[in-house]
């Protein structure tokens, strides 16, 4: 029997969350700058990678979109949830990636929102970090 190869932890932030050093990136999963994966070869690559030893795995809602965290989703139900981090994105509403434009939100109502469904589509009862993936830059420049 293969041994899983021991991954360092590192603290993440101050509120104690620990997570493998080395995160998988889920996004090519389901495609943007490739073609996506079906969903056998996506929960196999996610299981390998947690046989491995990485236990910290980063999403979003925009990946897909949405199927990327449905993908996840599927993996952790095989998988222990308190071995494992997850990580998800809220905030881009629409983005044209030949345009390079798209609309960001961070309103409270719309993170609520983002969060439920996020919550419904990776089946889980809590996600680890939860933050935006793009800000409105130029409110931030103003209000400063």
């Amino acid at each position: 029997m293969e041994e899983t190869p021991v991954i360092p932890r590192v603290r993440l932030g101050t509120q104690g969350l620990q997570v493998s050093k080395l995160g998988f990136g889920c996004m090519g999963l389901t495609g943007s700058y490739n073609f996506p994966l079906g969903d056998d070869a996506g929960v196999a690559v996610i299981a390998h990678a947690f046989h491995r030893g990485v236990t910290f795995f980063d999403t979003s809602d925009f990946y897909g979109p949405h199927t990327n965290e449905t993908l996840l989703g599927k993996e952790l139900k095989q998988l222990p949830r308190e071995q494992v981090q997850v990580a998800t994105k809220f905030g881009i509403q629409l983005y044209e990636y030949g345009a390079g434009t798209g609309a960001v939100c961070g309103r409270p109502e719309y993170v609520r929102a983002c969060c439920e469904a996020s919550l419904r589509r990776l089946g889980v009862d809590h996600i680890d970090l939860y933050y935006q993936h793009r800000i409105r830059l130029f409110l931030i420049l103003f209000i400063a």
